[in-house]
């Protein structure tokens, strides 16, 4: 089967379609045929070894998956042959490949009306926006900062926000506010033209999706019991008030989202949909902090 390897870390360039032997599951396992996957900043950083949980090279990156269960494994009684699966594959062969074997534990029923397409722009991203939201204990009528709001968990968090009932603020360049407004954010800011550090204060949550010095600037404007979730290395770790997050496969609740999403009450914005012949395109574009909302990968043409 195809797949995209890497045999070193580095830039898109590194990325490379190669043939490797199909997988067979095991024990609580399915072998999956990928329909589409997703880029995520994870992805990016495991590549370039800015990150380097899945160990040194060789390995295959991605984590999001939607397709079809082709065989099934011992012990499995959740899915049979021909059923359409999405969830977080977390291996070092990923699911950046034709055929995918993941833990059945890892994954959900995909919702009738919801494609593969959509469905693999979800788990990782739409996860970490609903896992951090809960984190922080969201409530109706709080202001929440949602920092890199148009990206990919972005988009994700502010609507969720916007269902929880509170009172959303962006940061996003000033070509992606009118997308925003149509998301349901109250109050926007163009990070290129305004420090957010002086146009805001008395934040009741602040959920950063940047990282790094946004980090201690982010607390300048929280009230003293706010609530500062990242899903990023960020300077602020150490401060009391933060709770750093990863995104955890959890199926119940993504098939949740799956059908919010298949109901018309989530919206799923693709940026580009690309095949796997382009993914070191879809690295670039991810990289560049300039996508909106989501990159998403079929197979091979």
């Amino acid at each position: 089967m195809k797949a995209i390897g890497q045999r070193g870390l580095g830039g898109p360039d590194v990325l490379e379609t190669i043939e490797v032997p199909t997988p067979e599951p095991g024990r609580g396992e399915v072998l999956v045929r990928m329909g589409a996957t997703s880029v995520n900043t994870v992805d990016c950083k495991l590549r370039s070894g800015r990150v380097t949980f899945l160990g040194p090279p060789p390995f295959t990156v991605g984590f999001d998956l939607s397709g079809a269960v082709v065989k099934v494994g011992l012990g499995v009684n959740e899915f049979a042959t021909g059923d359409a699966v999405f969830g977080m594959v977390h291996s070092r062969t990923g699911t950046y490949s034709e055929y995918v074997v993941a833990r059945a534990d890892s994954l959900g029923l995909r919702p009738p009306g919801l494609d593969d397409i959509r469905a693999a722009a979800l788990p990782t991203a739409a996860s970490t926006a609903w896992q951090g939201l809960a984190a922080a204990n969201l409530r109706a009528g709080e202001r929440v900062l949602v920092h890199a709001a148009a990206g990919g968990v972005g988009h994700f968090a502010v609507q969720f926000a916007r269902q929880r009932g509170a009172y959303v603020i962006g940061t996003a360049r000033a070509v992606n506010h009118e997308f925003l407004r149509g998301l349901g954010v109250d109050e926007l800011i163009d990070y290129t033209a305004t420090d957010f550090t002086t146009a805001l204060d008395g934040v009741d949550v602040v959920f950063d999706l940047v990282g790094g010095a946004y980090g201690q600037r982010s607390l300048q404007v929280l009230r003293a019991d706010g609530r500062y979730i990242t899903a990023q290395e960020s300077d602020a770790v150490a401060d009391p008030r933060c709770r750093k997050i990863t995104a955890r496969p959890r199926p119940a609740e993504l098939v949740g989202i799956g059908e919010l999403a298949a109901a018309g009450d989530l919206r799923i914005h693709l940026d580009r949909v690309l095949p796997l012949n382009d993914v070191a395109l879809a690295h670039t574009l991810s990289e560049s902090g300039h996508s909106r909302g989501k990159v998403v990968l079929t197979p091979w043409e």
